[in-house]
């Protein structure tokens, strides 16, 4: 009896040594929780779970704005689709003649026509930029009126033809204060029906030659 209750003493003293020895022990391993990574035997690697997270963002949805229609910046220059806008015109009267192209300015010849008219009245107007330009006319080498101002609206005056053809001549006795000198020549018959309708756009000193046909 005496032996087992020493037997029982000695265990019980040694338990708390046993304990102080492990945990001084500096071979001891501290295992840490860790992710594992799972190799799958046939060479796929899975990666770890990821965990739910309050702060994760949504992927934003590209579909998100469809049906809507993408705001434009404003702009007073275009028009509401109503009427033509005509932003930046101004009225004939404030614009320039166009520029004399290359080749162009020099003598012109606008057409013949054949009628059976005993006369023509032709009427004559600077159809630009009003600007001053003034022409000399002729009929069959003759000068019928010897200083013409062109101004926005038309003038004219009746031609008697002869037999055959008439030749009528309007040459540019300047260029006005924006050249070159231009303007919208009309032919009628003496029924009062159009014939003929010309541009001409001259350098000064230069012609430009209409041939009327009486059959």
């Amino acid at each position: 009896m005496k032996k087992l209750f020493f037997c029982c003493l000695l265990v019980a003293g040694s338990l708390p040594l046993l304990a102080q020895l492990d945990k001084n022990t500096p071979n001891s391993v501290k295992i840490e929780a860790t992710d594992i990574i799972t190799e799958d035997p046939r060479g796929i690697t899975v990666p770890p779970s990821k965990k739910p997270s309050l702060t994760d963002v949504d992927t934003p949805n590209k579909y998100t704005n469809l049906g809507k229609e993408t705001p434009e910046d404003f702009d007073m220059t275009k028009g509401d689709g109503l009427k033509t806008y005509n932003a930046g015109s101004a009225p004939k009267f404030f614009t320039k003649d166009k520029a004399a192209a290359e080749g162009l300015g020099n003598d012109q010849f606008l057409g013949e026509i054949r009628v059976g008219a005993v006369y023509v009245n032709i009427a004559y107007r600077d159809h630009e930029f009003v600007d001053g330009d003034r022409i000399r006319i002729f009929l069959n080498g003759d000068v019928v009126r010897a200083d013409v101002s062109l101004n926005g609206s038309f003038d004219g005056f009746d031609v008697p033809l002869q037999k055959g053809p008439n030749k009528i001549v309007f040459q540019a006795l300047n260029q006005g204060s924006s050249g070159p000198n231009t303007a919208e020549l009309q032919v009628y018959d003496d029924k009062g029906r159009l014939v003929s309708a010309k541009e001409w756009l001259l350098l000064t000193g230069k012609k430009a030659t209409i041939v009327v046909i009486q059959e």
